[in-house]
Order: structure tokens, then sequence, then C-alpha cells
């Protein structure tokens, strides 16, 4: 098959090109660096010529609530338009999982929700791939959450999935074309704050977390199960913490 993969020099991106192309698919990376821009709605028609599917991996350049809603209404509406004018048979897309459990969702999360509510009302068939979040995400959320020099976390659960696994969760959506949801997370929960501790100690990071009910997760309070799988068919990676780690 012709796969356009949208995003497809960012993290996730280039790992579902090199996936499929390693599967034997014609893989065609899309990004602004190639000439295809989303939100603008240009390069789409010329990249979509013949695709058989598209995945979406594209990520918002955006992190406050009204620019990451304002790219993902604008991208994904392209998407699908130029989707319909090129014929192509079925849409892929990355989201997070607990989207569908929190249409109330605020921040950046709140983009996601307006994304896949998009992508359900279009006519292209569609399967949305909802991931925990990334390992490689876990300085990012330290940074996010350190208030004078400490880590303060909400008391959610975390069920954390390396990126190579969301990638093959990608391109095995995009060979399938089964229309639905698939969620992905990796082998171990338990609360962010003990992720949080774990990297920031392997990395020599000697601030404290310290945990805080109030201060939830990226400004706002969350379910102690909101951000884990509840599907009995979740696909569980079996890459834990320390695996990820030795190889990274």
């Amino acid at each position: 098959m012709k796969i356009v993969v949208l995003g497809g020099t960012g993290r996730i991106g280039a790992r579902v090109v090199a996936l499929l192309a390693e599967r034997g698919h014609e893989a065609v990376a899309a990004s602004r660096s190639t000439g295809v821009d989303a939100v603008a709605g240009t390069g789409l028609d010329a990249a979509f010529a013949g695709a058989d599917v598209v995945v979406d991996a594209t990520e918002s350049s955006a992190w406050d609530e009204a620019g990451v809603i304002d790219f993902f209404t604008a991208a994904t509406g392209n998407v699908l338009a130029a989707e319909e004018r090129a014929g192509v048979g079925h849409h892929v897309a990355l989201s997070i999982v607990g989207i569908d459990r929190n249409p109330e969702a605020r921040g950046y999360l709140a983009g996601k929700v307006v994304q896949e509510r998009l992508i359900g009302g279009g006519a292209v068939p569609s399967t949305i791939v909802r991931a925990t979040q990334f390992f490689e995400f876990l300085p990012q959320i330290a940074d996010a959450s350190t208030v004078d020099g400490e880590v303060r976390i909400g008391t959610a659960l975390m069920q954390p999935v390396a990126a190579e696994a969301v990638a093959r969760a990608l391109a095995d959506a995009a060979e399938a074309r089964t229309a639905g949801a698939v969620e992905i997370a990796g082998p171990e929960r338990a609360p962010l704050a003990e992720f949080l501790r774990r990297d920031l100690s392997d990395r020599g990071d000697a601030r404290a977390v310290v945990v805080d009910p109030a201060a939830g997760y990226f400004g706002r309070v969350v379910g102690e199960t909101s951000l884990v799988p509840v599907r009995d068919d979740a696909v569980i990676d079996a890459v834990g913490y320390e695996a990820w780690r030795a190889a990274s």
C-alpha cells in the first residue's frame, strides 16, 4: 500500500515510516519540511494522490488550550477534506488514552477531544490509536510540574509506554484498516509520582517529587484512572521502565 504519514519526520512519525517501509509498503513522510502543512492545507492533495491510508502523527506546536484547539481544528479538517478528494481509504490517528472518557478535558487534551470528534464525524473510515504517556516525555512532565524547585504532581496513576511501541501500533493499524479504536500502554501501572522519581534519579536530577492532589496533571485535576486504559482489549507492551531506560 501507499501510506502517507503526517508528522512523518517527528518522534513517532519517523518510526512509523521506517516500520512500514520494512514491511514492504510505500511509506511517505509528510511534514512541513517536505512541503506539507496540514494547518495551512498546503501540499496535502499532492501527498495523498494514490494513497491507500493516511496516518496522522502530527503534534501541535502550541501547548496552550486555545492554540492546541486551533491547531487540531484546522489540521484535522484540512486532512479529512483532502482525503475525501483523493479517495483515501482509511485514516489512522494518534490520540491519548482517556480522551473518550473525558469530553470536557482542558489544556492540551482539549485539542485531542476536538480532533477525535472531527474524525468521528468524517466520511473516511478511521482507526484511533490511543496511547498512554510515553517514557520519553517524563522529563517534560517533571519540568512542567516544577514549582519553586519541587516537582508537584497529583495522585493519578500512569502506565507509560515506549514510543517505539506506539509507532508499531500505528503501523499495525494502518495495515489492518479496521475501523474503531485501539488502546496501548506499558506493562507497569503506578502513581505518576513514582515514575517521575525514578526518572529524575536515573538522570541525576535532585529535584524532590511532592504528591499534591491539588496540583493535578498539567494544571488540571484528573481522576485516579483517567490516564490509564480501562478496556479489556488494550494492547499492553512488554517493555517496562527499566528495559526502556537500558535501551535508551
